[in-house]
């Protein structure tokens, strides 16, 4: 082989029959793709998830199989080799309904992992056959044969070296003669358990096996037009970026962007593999390029939106030229296992910010966390706001971007601002219902949309 890419396909790209289809030719296309790592078909996963939690009654189990069944089904319907399809993926039904049953009785995180990991293995063994279908010599390989993690179930850590060993000895040999069409998400533990790597799991395995296998380029297959300046939901002015910078592409995936997990870039940047992401529906129309060095270094490349933040400020005299204060706070953090986003700090307290506060965080920030912050200080903790992020390059440095970015603010009141640590952004909190007038003020004001 003399370049090597791995592509990516994610649910909608491998939703039906049709998608698959356009999938397979992205492949044919470019005899480079000698990879492909395939997400659940469309819908599937939301199946397996319900699927995978406690006590689902016998009949809503039969339910979900039966419509999971559907998705997989309509697909092969369209296969030469439909009987020898059909087969497989019922074989596997059967087997999700053994763990869904036992799940039922004794419910685990062991086995909700394994009933997680079904719509992979089914979309994997299908997107295979299709590949074969146009003449490609697809040939499906279970990833747990080289992605090794440890035992943590929904959250599984991979084991780097492990991997890099068995795709050397294990995956590259079979590289040379066939398409090899694994599954992203799923890993097995040293007691040959199956795991799953949690969100973003699949576009990270993608990146984890791109890294192992030195290979030349990652390619992302997903339902948009490459990475834009912002959402385009939130503005029709927003426009496709050709390239882009890891360092500005991990802040925009940190900071909300949800075309990419931030953890899916940090393989490739070890390696230096540059990143494409691009649409399956319309590869004709190119897509974004994440690498190391780009032509251009604008000061705003873009803007980011996250949702349901939640700000908690500590407040105590004691701070006042003391030392061992945020010591004793983080402890706290730390011990409860909460990551803060954003720091601000003045002589006497501390503002932090926290994602995803309607989760498990929002209800340890009430309770426990709180309650033992408490001890150290007055907390007042504040919920329905969202984090916007300006990116882009030298920001930090740039004469000006104070004014540029909060003149065209006006009519939105900013909660917080967090700017000095990084080089590719200024972030701030808003009122979630002033967040998208935000978003669209600055798009507008930033990239002189008329």
């Amino acid at each position: 082989m003399t370049s090597l890419t791995v592509a990516k396909f994610g649910g909608t790209s491998v939703a039906d029959y049709a998608a698959m289809l356009r999938c397979a030719q992205i492949i044919k296309n470019n005899p480079d793709n000698k990879l492909v790592v395939v997400s659940a078909s469309a819908g599937v996963t939301n199946y397996l998830v319900r699927l995978s939690q406690a006590n689902v009654p016998e009949s809503e189990q039969r339910e979900i199989i039966e419509s999971i069944a559907n998705i997989q089904f309509n697909i092969t319907q369209y296969l030469t080799e439909q009987t020898i399809i059909d087969r497989e993926i019922s074989v596997l039904l059967d087997e999700l309904a053994a763990y869904a049953s036992a799940n039922a009785l004794n419910h685990s995180a062991r086995i909700s992992d394994a009933i997680l990991s079904f719509g992979e293995q089914m979309s994997s063994r299908i997107f295979a056959m299709v590949l074969r279908s146009i003449g490609v010599p697809g040939q499906y390989f279970d990833v747990r044969q080289v992605m090794k993690t440890n035992d943590l179930y929904g959250q599984a850590v991979v084991n780097i070296e492990k991997l890099q060993q068995n795709a050397t000895t294990i995956l590259a040999p079979q590289l040379s003669t066939n398409v090899l069409v694994t599954q992203g998400f799923i890993g097995q533990n040293d007691a040959e358990y199956t795991t799953t790597l949690g969100r973003g799991g699949s576009d990270y395995s993608a990146a984890l096996l791109a890294e192992a296998l030195n290979a030349d380029n990652l390619a992302i297959w997903t339902d948009v037009v490459g990475i834009f300046t912002t959402d385009p939901r939130i503005t029709d002015q927003a426009r496709s970026i050709k390239e882009i910078s890891f360092g500005e592409a991990a802040e925009m995936a940190t900071f909300g962007a949800k075309i990419l997990h931030p953890a899916t870039l940090i393989p490739a940047m070890r390696k230096n593999i540059p990143v494409f992401v691009g649409s399956s529906k319309e590869p004709e129309k190119g897509g974004t390029r994440i690498q190391q060095s780009v032509a251009s270094k604008p000061t705003y490349r873009s803007i980011a939106l996250r949702r349901e933040q939640t700000l908690v400020t500590v407040k105590s005299p004691a701070m006042l030229h003391a030392s061992g204060f945020l010591a004793k706070v983080f402890t706290v953090l730390a011990k409860h296992e909460l990551s803060v986003d954003l720091i601000t700090t003045s002589e006497i307290s501390v503002a932090m910010t926290f994602d995803n506060p309607t989760g498990s965080t929002q209800a340890l920030l009430n309770s426990t966390v709180v309650e033992e912050l408490e001890q150290l200080c007055e907390v007042t903790v504040e919920h329905g706001l969202s984090l916007v992020a300006v990116v882009g390059n030298n920001i930090h440095k740039t004469n000006g971007v104070g004014t540029d970015i909060f003149d065209a603010l006006s009519g939105v009141n900013v909660r917080m601002i967090c700017q000095g640590a990084s080089e590719h952004n200024l972030c701030f909190l808003v009122d979630e219902q002033q967040a998208n007038l935000a978003v669209e003020q600055l798009h507008t004001s930033l990239f002189n949309v008329a």
